[in-house]
């Protein structure tokens, strides 16, 4: 059982949390949360150890599973503290008279106690149940482990410096690009650093290996040396390591200063070219002590490193990065069909190459994986272990140390335990699936998966943004596609394959409800199986766990005849079974209406309802969810109104809206306080906003989409200071006003679609010290683009689609030094101007690394 240690983590954070200290004090059960804590501590010790060990023992396994029921228990009480806290601050802040009257009866001292009493009672029970099952960590000898400390017997292999040619296939562009930089000369500095990027088993250390015994590198540098770093970035062990491999001998007992008398005085003045393979720390002041070491080398020094992470990529110099991908079709069967058969034998097995075809497809061009593949089958000529190998999911296949999974998984080993759920949540969507930034973070929060610390003044959705900036670091997200006002990623398919591994049966992704397996106990799941009736499904949902907190049962952004089963029975018999649901995706269903027993999910903290065309209004219940922080109603096109007592929804951080509504009443979404985005789509009667915006401080994002009434914008923008990103889109009568009521703090603004725009709106200088992304389409009136524009002195990204009146650039453009990158898309005067070398306006344009015309 994976994740123990990171869920254990999360409740022993929660129970430190000063915000819940608050909370519990009132209900005097602060000793009992005391007593959780040392205990969950004093487990939590060895749960690393345990994990690791469990593959050798079912019943540590087991014991493991059993721990992790209790700690999601434990959470659940936790939980408890927090929706009556909130419940509590309603009735305060927007109670009728009636029940600011009962609820001061339940907040009576007697009935204060009695909470406290049954609250204090769970917490024991808890206790007890995780006492008992620490009397048995003794049978497996558990060792106390720290996070950081490194898992020994999943270390990777050493490696060496060579490969002979015949076994590389497909690297001749990556060999080639590799070897320019190498004997490219570096006139900033005489040892320069360069990176090869990619995930475990795409052939990285093959690479630096053909690169290392090329002939044009054997005779370009002075001395050649291959240093195996792997988990342990020893400031003393590699120098020596590096000293051992230019051919001088080391004492046993050397001292660091030995060592760096000994290497400086070898590698002085020499062409040198190190080859760090497989390196993994991102501490710099370890690659600072080792560089310093170096740096005697002669001019044209290089040294070469391979990484699974750009982050360390960075850490060790900000020279080249080479990121290496997948190998070609051709390539991966070629290679495949090497480990599977002898040489020339596979022309004997027409019908077997078949198969290979499809099974060579699967791994996603990682040559490990045709490796591990191509072994499983070699010597084996049945068509039927053939077919099972094509048919079988990779993780499910036995595998040895030194195949695909268990190189893989070290990169999950290096995680910390705060992104370990996070990782394991991504294998709620399919193979392929494009994530977006927005989604998956709500998703993350939904679940309390994402950690602020007592003393961190950081948003959620900061912290959010920063667990998938790791994960891009670490090469376990890829096509990372930055649309301006969101991003989006995919998983490559053995990544993905690796998040169902360490997910287990906690996280399921059931595609088809017949092959699932072990999903009764699992506590999210995303059921895509859409060939299910209504009564199917019904009967499907009653097997699984009471104790579930995620169901998802569409990731598709557009409607589709496969949401036809979900209708009001089905959801009540959610509402009805799974009372700890944290996150309920209903994304594109047919209903006509929502039930109003919504209202008793309390631990409910998204619900999506996306792409409803039927429903026309919701239970004024659905205000009763204080806990739910995601709201979204994007495409509920016969959706008559919002509910009036909304803003009793005070935990709502993100809104999205279609409505036929006018204009909304007061006292509504301008009393959300804990918004941050908040999105018009698709409402056609809407002409203004309500006055009182003003109010949203919290708000970061704004954005009216489909709004053809709407005639300005709010009056008040320029009070929201958190307000960095604006969306305005297909908006015919609006007219984007001058004056000073605009914000002051954008980051990002995105138009389009707007007849009535013929000039940028000046109130958009107000963001330039701030302004990074701006783009701008389909405004086929935009005749000019202001002088201005080059007082955007922080613009990054400038992206200019579909404006075909548009012929020219401000002349200032050159001065924005800040400006990365250009893309102009079907402008064709602008194109033709903006041309390299040729166009008039490109001398304005020279100096932007990127520039796309199309």
């Amino acid at each position: 059982m994976e994740l123990a240690y990171s869920i254990a983590a999360s409740v022993i954070d929660k129970i430190g949390s000063l915000a819940y200290q608050e909370i519990c004090s009132a209900w005097v059960v602060s000793s009992d949360l005391k007593k959780l804590e040392l205990t969950m501590s004093t487990i939590q010790a060895v749960l690393l150890d345990a994990e690791e060990k469990q593959v050798k023992n079912q019943g540590l396994s087991v014991w493991l599973g059993q721990l992790k029921d209790v700690f999601h228990d434990a959470m659940d009480v936790l939980d408890e503290f927090e929706c009556e806290a909130l419940r509590r601050q309603v009735v305060k802040m927007h109670g009728s008279t009636r029940e600011k009257v009962l609820d001061s009866v339940s907040y009576s001292s007697f009935n204060l106690l009695g909470f406290g009493y049954k609250m204090s009672q769970k917490i024991k029970g808890i206790r007890e149940s995780l006492e008992e099952l620490a009397k048995d960590r003794a049978q497996f000898h558990l060792e106390e482990r720290f996070e950081d400390q490194r898992i020994g017997d999943r270390k990777r292999e050493m490696t060496h410096s060579f490969v002979r040619d015949c076994d590389v296939i497909g690297r001749d562009d990556d060999k080639q690009k590799i070897i320019h930089l190498l004997m490219h000369p570096d006139d900033n500095c005489n040892v320069s650093v360069i990176s090869i990027v990619g995930i475990g088993g795409l052939g990285k250390t093959t690479l630096a290996q053909w690169a290392y015994n090329d002939k044009r590198i054997a005779k370009h540098f002075d001395s050649r040396i291959w240093v195996c770093v792997s988990e342990d970035f020893n400031v003393l062990t590699l120098p020596k390591q590096i000293l051992k491999s230019t051919g001088n001998g080391i004492k046993k007992n050397m001292s660091m200063d030995e060592v760096q008398v000994n290497l400086r005085s070898i590698l002085k003045k020499k062409r040198f070219f190190i080859v760090l393979d497989d390196v993994w720390n991102e501490n710099r002041n370890k690659w600072f002590s080792l560089k310093n070491l170096l740096t005697e080398g002669g001019q044209g020094s290089k040294i070469l490193i391979t990484t699974r992470s750009h982050k360390v990529a960075s850490t060790m110099a900000p020279g080249p990065i080479h990121d290496i991908e997948g190998l070609a079709e051709n390539d991966c069967l070629s290679l495949f069909l090497r480990w599977a058969f002898n040489e020339g034998e596979e022309k004997q097995y027409p019908n077997l190459i078949k198969i290979g075809k499809k099974i060579a497809k699967k791994c996603k061009g990682v040559p490990l994986a045709m490796k591990t593949l191509g072994g499983l089958l070699y010597s084996k000529t049945e068509e039927r272990d053939w077919i099972s190998i094509r048919d079988n999911e990779i993780r499910k296949l036995e595998q040895n140390n030194d195949d695909i999974l268990p190189a893989l998984r070290l990169s999950y080993n290096r995680l910390p335990s705060y992104l370990k759920q996070c990782f394991a949540h991504c294998s709620l969507y399919p193979k392929d699936f494009r994530y977006s930034n927005l989604d998956l973070i709500q998703s993350w929060m939904a679940n309390g998966l994402l950690q602020k610390s007592n003393k961190s003044a950081q948003e959620l959705e900061d912290i959010g943004e920063q667990y998938i900036k790791e994960f891009l670091s670490r090469s376990l997200f890829q096509e990372f596609k930055d649309i301006g006002t969101f991003v989006t990623f995919k998983m490559h398919d053995l990544i993905h394959d690796l998040s169902l591994y360490v997910a287990q049966n906690d996280y399921c992704l059931i595609e088809n409800t017949n092959n699932s397996n072990n999903f009764e106990k699992a506590r999210h799941v995303s059921i895509l199986d859409h060939n299910l009736g209504v009564d199917a499904m019904i009967a499907f949902l009653n097997k699984l766990s009471n104790n579930m907190r995620t169901i998802n049962f569409s990731c598709k952004d557009w409607p589709s005849a496969e949401h036809t089963f979900i209708n009001k029975p089905l959801v009540e018999t959610c509402i009805s079974r799974f009372k700890q649901l944290r996150l309920l995706n209903l994304r594109y269903p047919r209903l006509e209406e929502l039930p109003s027993s919504i209202s008793t999910l309390k631990h409910l903290r998204y619900l999506n309802l996306r792409g409803n065309k039927q429903i026309k209004k919701l239970p004024k219940s659905i205000c009763n969810l204080q806990n739910l922080e995601t709201l979204i109603l994007r495409g509920c096109e016969e959706l008559e109104e919002l509910p009036r007592d909304i803003r009793k929804m005070i935990s709502l951080r993100y809104l999205s809206i279609t409505t036929k509504q006018t204009r909304f009443p007061t006292n509504g979404i301008e009393c959300m306080c804990s918004l941050r985005k908040l999105y018009f789509d698709k409402c056609p009667k809407l002409e203004s906003f309500t006055k009182g915006i003003q109010r949203l401080t919290a708000l970061r994002f704004l954005g009216f989409q489909n709004c053809e009434s709407l005639n300005s914008l709010p009056q008040g923008l320029k009070h929201l200071t958190a307000l960095e990103v604006m969306s305005i889109q297909n908006c015919e009568k609006l007219n984007l006003m001058e004056g000073d009521d605009y914000p002051t703090s954008l980051r990002k603004l995105s138009i389009g679609r707007l007849p009535k725009l013929v000039a940028l709106p000046l109130w958009l200088k107000g963001s330039a010290n701030t302004s990074n992304f701006l783009t701008i389409f389909d405004c086929h009136n935009l005749v000019v683009l202001p002088e201005w524009l080059s007082d955007l002195n922080s613009l990054q990204k400038l992206m200019i689609r579909y404006c075909p009146k548009l012929s020219s650039l401000p002349k200032g453009l050159g001065h924005l030094t800040t400006l990365r990158e250009l893309e102009i898309v079907r402008c064709p005067n602008l194109r033709r101007n903006c041309e390299r070398d040729v166009g008039k306006d490109w001398p304005k344009i020279a100096h932007v690394p990127l520039v796309k015309l199309i």
